[in-house]
């Protein structure tokens, strides 16, 4: 452990040098945090605390997986665990986790450089964003996330060499900083519970309290026909189903449509009760790699003919972001997700067609979702969570959303969360024994469910505990 220990330091030490290098180049205008939004000022009625930052630091762990994980044509081996330490001038502290996923993030980044290259890209800009909040004075973490994102977005272009950067790269950075954040200001505000912590304005958009969670397994290109049906057996009745395979357009096709067949071959028998129609629902993801219109069509066309059509509840992100193509005449529900990077980005995937919203507050930081998922909200467009293959801690702050957002629709009274780190990590055991709650009632799956109660409801399913592995990455010597 102390070998791994110092590679990790002095990995950590050389990629902040190389940020030191960038930025005797780089300026940007001062940043500041102290234009406070009046809707976010109290929290509970209460006058929020000033918070003033002194010491900020930062660690990671290279978690690898069992299998190379395959998706938008590119394949995974390992995701980088990074951890972000705040201290107030009180002497109060948090630690925030974050998962990279760099291909999910920005593909371009990930086919340019090596897989450590590209995750040693993303490190860089969350090292940034925690130099830029030292000496810093916090009021409310969602206050933060434009200024604190505009800065390390021009700077994140500056070092990826990549003018047209996708913002979910920048935002994948942030989330151990924004997390950390959130338990700062909840420790020095007295906050012991989720919904203490959302801001008055965001509550009726996490208003539920589900007592049961859907959870959603991935289906990746290489995950088998028997594995297929063994998570079947296994009660998941949800499935998410990668497509927009490697190659030509031609090639992706045939490979999707292939796919579809197996699956559809295993699945199609399986009955469930959480349905309409007693069929298990299909959930499609192309992330993006279906370049027209026809094509997809084909696809649809396809499922048509092999009588799957009708499983299909939702495709999401069929079509490359940059592309802007109207959906309002596609025949499925089309969720946006990457695509959906802010608010604002949200608001224009709806006004194209978009139908529902996959949310990511282990991706896009927990400050951005809670925007993303009101504005959603005000449209009548629903949401649930979807997952970044996440450590086990970051899947109880995803648990926290999607026990609280409205039932997807045709899922009465369910929460709706994607989770699949335990199909993935090579050593997800072992990163689940950190968590201080590890054994309690809500944090396995049982018969394809989460199951919720009142003491998940009342400490935040154990996010505001102490985590002793971390912590004593940081204790002062």
């Amino acid at each position: 452990m102390k070998k791994h220990q110092s590679r990790r330091d002095f990995l950590k030490k050389s990629l902040f040098g190389m940020g030191g290098l960038y930025l005797s180049d780089f300026s940007l205008p001062p940043f500041s945090s102290n234009e406070v939004n009046p809707d976010t000022q109290k929290w509970n009625g209460l006058p929020s605390k000033k918070i003033k930052l002194i010491r900020t630091s930062s660690q990671f762990e290279r978690e690898p997986l069992i299998n190379p994980m395959g998706f938008k044509g590119g394949y995974l081996s390992e995701l980088w665990q990074t951890i972000s330490y705040l201290e107030s001038e009180s002497g109060s502290h948090s630690i925030g986790l974050g998962t990279q996923s760099v291909l999910w993030s920005d593909s371009t980044v990930f086919s340019t450089h090596s897989e450590s290259g590209g995750n040693a890209l993303m490190y860089i800009l969350t090292e940034r964003a925690l130099q830029i909040l030292r000496n810093q004075t916090l009021l409310s973490p969602i206050d933060l996330i434009d200024p604190l994102f505009s800065e390390v977005y021009e700077y994140a272009k500056y070092v990826t060499s990549n003018p047209a950067l996708r913002k979910t790269f920048v935002l994948n950075a942030l989330v151990s900083v924004d997390n950390a954040l959130w338990l700062l200001y909840a420790k020095e505000n007295g906050i012991t519970d989720f919904d203490q912590l959302i801001p008055p304005k965001f509550r009726s958009t996490f208003s539920e309290r589900h007592e049961k969670i859907a959870a959603i397994p991935l289906i990746s290109y290489n995950v088998s026909p028997a594995e297929i049906k063994k998570e079947a057996d296994n009660g998941y009745f949800f499935m998410k189903i990668k497509i927009g395979q490697s190659g030509t357009q031609k090639e992706m096709l045939e490979k999707d449509q292939k796919r579809l067949y197996e699956i559809h071959h295993i699945l199609k028998d399986v009955r469930t009760p959480y349905t309409t129609n007693g069929k298990l629902p299909y959930y499609f993801d192309a992330n993006g790699r279906y370049e027209s219109k026809e094509t997809f069509m084909r696809f649809l066309d396809y499922a048509k003919k092999i009588k799957a059509y009708d499983q299909i509840v939702m495709v999401e992100e069929p079509f490359p972001e940059e592309k802007e193509i109207n959906v309002s005449d596609i025949p499925v529900r089309l969720t946006a997700d990457e695509s959906a990077h802010t608010d604002k980005d949200t608001i224009k995937r709806i006004q194209m067609g978009y139908k529902a919203v996959a949310l990511k507050p282990i991706a896009k930081t927990l400050s951005m979702t809670m925007r993303i998922a009101k504005a959603a909200a005000d449209r009548n467009i629903p949401c649930f969570c979807a997952d970044l293959t996440v450590n086990p801690v970051l899947v109880e702050w995803n648990k926290n959303i999607a026990a609280r957002l409205k039932s997807f629709p045709g899922l009465e009274n369910l929460g709706l969360l994607e989770s699949n780190g335990h199909q993935n990590y090579v050593n997800w055991d072992r990163m689940k024994s950190y968590f201080p709650k590890n054994n309690a009632s809500w944090i396995n799956v049982r018969n394809g469910f989460y199951y919720t109660n009142e003491e998940f409801f009342k400490n935040g399913g154990g996010i505001f505990d102490p985590i002793p592995h971390y912590e004593n990455m940081f204790a002062k010597k």
